[in-house]
């Protein structure tokens, strides 16, 4: 009897786990929203939570047509930043 409560027990541990893991993994959800930023004296295109660039430009308006066809591609914004970092514009392709 003690063996059949027992696995039992592990049973309920590997379940509450499983749970807890797929709990945590839908609750961050990742954007595909790509910003167009200064960098390094050129623009940048960056998706939104990345430290890393995406691409690199050195017009501004060359890396908005490369966010635009990657946030129509995944139905995203494109965050557009002016020189100082501020924010220009946003376009919406939901």
């Amino acid at each position: 009897m003690p063996k059949t409560s027992n696995s039992k027990t592990w049973l309920n541990v590997i379940i509450q786990l499983l749970e807890a893991f797929f709990k945590s993994s839908r609750s961050t959800t990742r954007t595909w929203h790509q910003h167009v930023v200064p960098y390094e004296g050129d623009w940048a295109v960056r998706r939104e939570g990345n430290k890393r660039i995406t691409s690199k430009h050195r017009r501004q308006d060359t890396a908005i047509n490369k966010a635009k066809s990657l946030a129509k591609k995944h139905k995203a914004d494109v965050i557009i930043h002016r020189q100082d970092g501020s924010i220009r514009d946003r376009i919406n392709y939901d």
